[in-house]
């Protein structure tokens, strides 16, 4: 049997908090949600997640600024995680500016659940 993998998602709305928390679990991945980027280091610094699902634009600290110092940091394990940028304005920014960001790829709002979950599983497989 295979461990639970487990997924960080990192987003300021409830409503999606819980579509995705609903869709994730439906496949047995264990989520944590935190509401913006600070959190996201905290939670990173304490346990592992397999991937991290990353709204660009959050409080305090957003997607891309947050994905730039994970890739940053001395632990490997932690800096190579894939990170899926999850964004409602994906039109301001270009696949090449998620990748030097450090974001693996992006799923656009408003979420088609098929192809959030069909792009986790890229990752988690």
């Amino acid at each position: 049997m295979t461990p639970t993998r487990k997924i960080l998602v990192a987003e300021d709305s409830s409503v999606i908090i819980n579509l995705t928390k609903n869709v994730l679990m439906f496949e047995k991945y264990h989520i944590t949600a935190v509401k913006n980027g600070k959190q996201v280091l905290e939670k990173l610094s304490k346990e592992d997640f397999d991937l991290i699902l990353m709204d660009i634009n959050m409080p305090i600290m957003d997607g891309i600024e947050c994905t730039t110092v994970i890739r940053s940091l001395p632990d490997s394990k932690k800096s190579k995680i894939p990170i899926v940028a999850i964004t409602g304005n994906y039109k301001n920014y270009t696949m090449d500016d998620f990748k030097k960001a450090g974001l693996n790829d992006y799923v656009q709002k408003p979420l088609d659940y098929d192809h959030l979950l069909a792009t986790v599983k890229k990752y988690l497989t």
